[in-house]
């Protein structure tokens, strides 16, 4: 199956210190779930699953100051 069948996205999560995570996957329950692989449970725990906003990866440089 290609890719291009099911598209995927980045998405922003905020977390509770006031930065952003990025996540990717087709829909934000998949990015958040792809964070939770690469990521510890502490780390988890300061991200915000509900607080989220989908970006276009050519504007990812306009946000990278937000990343923590």
């Amino acid at each position: 199956m290609s890719s291009f069948n099911n598209p995927h996205h980045l998405y922003l999560f905020a977390m509770t210190n006031g930065k952003k995570k990025i996540g990717y996957g087709p829909n934000p329950e998949q990015a958040y779930e792809n964070l939770r692989i690469r990521l510890t449970e502490p780390e988890m725990a300061v991200i915000l699953k509900d607080k989220y906003e989908r970006i276009p990866q050519r504007d990812l440089h306009q946000h990278v100051h937000e990343l923590g």
